[in-house]
């Protein structure tokens, strides 16, 4: 049975804006706000939007669909998820419990109908923009590609300065290490968290569908440029794929680093040894965080730290280690 809505939330509706051009090419789509408090996406789009309806923007070629805020519940009360993350199981489903399934329902098919997908997002704590991207071409069950070499090409002209690949492969070993700690007595939701589909977001089903995408990470929640960094790639994005009039922007070199690991916070108590942020050093052996029982959590090898999370909840991803790629 479909899980109603609590009475404090007003009607839900999912929208999506489209453009199109008489003149043949890419078709394109952008999402905002798949996580509620990440509205740099958001605003950048709608700051897109106001500029095609101006005139000041024209579509000269393809179709572009804008999605200025994917997850409309989260969005409303200001917070990461409604009923879960969205960016961690979506998938489409005969019968919807949680409202994030029913925007799988509506999301999954708009994606479908696309080539490339753009996804714009915002991270706890400092750093810098970077751009997430899927693995290089092969036929495994995992996460089989062949469009690894387009999705680079895309990566290097969003206007950031590194590059971070190895998402659903390091979400399968932490889903193994979480199914290995089962005991019987999980709940609805530590049960989906441990499950094999765990991991697959935006990108991961753009990917499974013939697609391809890019997670850009745009700054901080509270980073004020992050909005400039979202429209930047947008408009990069746009030009670098024929949609709109402009110089196409040039290749970056990019620092290319891959994740290896996820890491789960497991008791209220478990802590880092100092204030992480993400992409600060770590050097093999370093002691990165203490479990509640006083056990040590160090780096396998040098590399860096990314989305450190010390508001994460027992059973949920705690912080990820990279290292870097030759």
């Amino acid at each position: 049975m479909t899980k109603p809505l609590t009475s404090t939330v007003p009607p839900m509706t999912f929208n999506s804006h489209r453009y199109c051009s008489p003149v043949a090419g890419t078709s394109l789509i952008i999402t905002g706000a798949v996580h509620g408090n990440e509205t740099c996406g958001t605003l950048a789009i709608r700051r897109l939007m106001t500029e095609i309806d101006s005139g000041k923007i024209t579509l000269i070629a393809g179709n572009l669909t804008l999605v200025p805020v994917t997850n409309p519940l989260a969005f409303h009360f200001g917070q990461r998820q409604g009923d879960r993350n969205l960016n961690r199981r979506l998938l489409p489903t005969s019968t919807p419990s949680e409202f994030e399934d029913h925007i799988a329902n509506w999301l999954c098919p708009l994606l479908a109908e696309h080539e490339v997908l753009l996804d714009l997002h915002s991270f706890v704590g400092g750093g810098d923009a970077f751009v997430m991207v899927g693995p290089h071409n092969n036929s495994d069950a995992l996460e089989a590609f062949q469009h690894a070499d387009a999705e680079r090409a895309m990566a290097h002209r969003l206007g950031v300065t590194r590059l971070v690949d190895g998402w659903l492969s390091t979400y399968a070993r932490g889903v193994a290490r979480r199914q290995q700690r089962l005991s019987g007595t999980e709940n609805v939701t530590e049960l989906a968290n441990a499950g094999a589909q765990f991991g697959v977001g935006t990108t991961e089903y753009m990917r499974s569908v013939g697609g391809y995408g890019v997670t850009l990470e745009c700054g901080s929640h509270t980073d004020p440029h992050a909005p400039d960094v979202a429209y930047r790639a947008i408009i990069n994005t746009l030009t670098y794929l024929g949609l709109i009039e402009g110089e196409p922007p040039l290749a970056q070199q990019l620092e290319s680093l891959h994740i290896y690991d996820v890491i789960d916070r497991y008791h209220v108590q478990d802590r880092f040894v100092r204030d992480w942020q993400s992409f600060d050093d770590i050097k093999q052996g370093d002691l990165l965080a203490l479990r509640h029982d006083g056990s040590e959590l160090r780096a396998e090898r040098d590399g860096r730290m990314i989305f450190p999370d010390d508001g994460a909840a027992p059973g949920e991803e705690w912080f990820y280690v990279t290292h870097k790629c030759s």
